[in-house]
């Protein structure tokens, strides 16, 4: 199958052989895909080096045969974001995201979307957390992991002043007011709940409350092995991610 003018975002490139590339790509109609870019060293492949690095939007054509796709030709269709710092990781981190849980050659164009938005959002240098939330919320959806912000998962409208866990399967579960406040931190308020089934930033406070259960959910999804790039954020980016 030939594949033409195709949008498509760089999630990773690494070495192959002597003179070419693999390269992930998430693609508009195509899903995530894996191209064999052949003979891209030389000083006039430079364009095309450039093309294919992580973040980097492109316009690609390719020959689909099996697993792996054929690259043809690829261009840049913009500036790829200059990252730094909180920016930088949360890249790498959306990168390794999807390459990790979208299957390949399956089209998921509202993950497309979400992508983009969260690399413009990146770009921008807005808040990182609630924009990280944001794409896991809709990563999770796309994937038809996604679940009902308003309600928990006995059917009981969300609390704001509750505190709840995130079931993968069944979705949030009201926790007794009983635990201990060490226990209490690790979940999510209702209020982070209902603002991110609204799309609209919670205090910090209550945004900060859903990292651990988003996590949680994301490794249920992930067969229990973690990200590399949780291992690099660390405590670093606590505050943003």
């Amino acid at each position: 199958m030939r594949i033409t003018d195709q949008p498509g975002f760089v999630l990773h490139a690494r070495a192959w052989r002597e003179t070419s590339l693999l390269v992930e790509v998430l693609s508009l109609d195509h899903g995530r895909l894996g191209l064999v870019a052949r003979g891209v060293q030389g000083p006039k492949k430079q364009a095309l080096r450039a093309a294919l690095q992580p973040l980097q939007a492109i316009a690609f054509d390719a020959v689909l045969g099996g697993e792996l796709a054929q690259l043809r030709a690829a261009e840049s269709r913009d500036v790829a974001p200059r990252l730094q710092g909180h920016a930088m990781l949360s890249g790498f981190y959306m990168n390794e995201l999807v390459m990790r849980l979208a299957p390949r050659q399956d089209p998921l164009p509202e993950l497309y979307e979400a992508f983009a938005t969260l690399r413009a959002r990146l770009d921008q240098a807005e808040e990182l957390a609630w924009s990280l939330r944001r794409f896991e919320r809709d990563l999770l959806d796309a994937l038809g992991f996604g679940f009902d912000w308003t309600h928990a998962a006995d059917g009981q409208p969300i609390d704001p002043a509750a505190r709840y866990q995130l079931d993968p399967l069944q979705g949030p579960l009201r926790q007794l007011s009983e635990r201990s406040a060490g226990e209490r931190r690790g979940l999510a308020t209702g209020a982070a709940l209902l603002a991110l089934g609204e799309d609209s930033q919670p205090a910090a406070a209550d945004l900060a409350s859903l990292r651990v259960q988003m996590r949680a959910v994301l490794l249920h999804h992930l067969g229990g092995r973690g990200l590399k790039s949780w291992e690099m954020l660390g405590d670093l980016v606590r505050p943003a991610g």
